[in-house]
């Protein structure tokens, strides 16, 4: 992981504070991690988090962003050798599969060449829906690594799948894609 230039992608939802442990392992591995959060992810975790765990400012909007005079979506997508969005909620799975960009980070997802590895996060309800199945199926389909959600305790106080994967499982996931890039 030393000097990997990563992005991790972050939106609404309570399994955000994972994520947080996600990317203090990554750093601690040596990586160089860049944080985007959707407006949605503020209400779950601050930014202020991410920019003390990674040492970089958090990035959450298309426009009006000094550091990248190019634009966030541009810099950050060249930048980075991958993208993790964990949590992914139903939205943001919509919004890839679709190719809808309106947020920072679905323009950044449809600007990012590199391997992409998405972890739904959400109720079992949701994740059992046909038109999420549907996005999953597509996103899979254009050669997106989804990091499978897990079954347990949810934070909507029911037990199923959903839950999203550990910082662990999706660690390993990051680094095993990162040694299948460099082969």
């Amino acid at each position: 992981m030393k000097d990997r230039e990563l992005l991790i992608g972050v939106t609404g939802g309570v399994a955000a504070y994972k994520t947080a442990a996600l990317v203090s392992q990554l750093v601690q591995a040596g990586a160089k991690v860049s944080v985007v959060m959707t407006r949605s992810a503020g209400r779950f975790i601050g930014a202020a988090t991410f920019e003390a765990l990674s040492g970089r400012p958090v990035s959450t909007e298309v426009f009006d962003d000094a550091e990248h005079p190019l634009g966030a979506h541009i810099e950050l997508a060249q930048r980075a050798e991958l993208l993790c969005v964990a949590p992914a909620t139903a939205n943001f799975l919509a919004k890839a599969a679709g190719g809808l960009a309106d947020d920072l980070l679905s323009t950044l997802y449809l600007s990012h060449t590199g391997p992409v590895l998405i972890a739904p996060a959400m109720n079992s309800e949701m994740w059992s829906k046909p038109s999420v199945q549907r996005n999953v199926a597509q996103l899979t389909a254009d050669g997106v690594e989804i990091i499978a959600p897990e079954a347990g305790w949810l934070s909507c106080r029911q037990v199923g799948a959903g839950r999203m994967a550990s910082p662990e499982t999706i660690f390993a996931a990051i680094q095993a894609r990162l040694a299948a890039e460099t082969r």
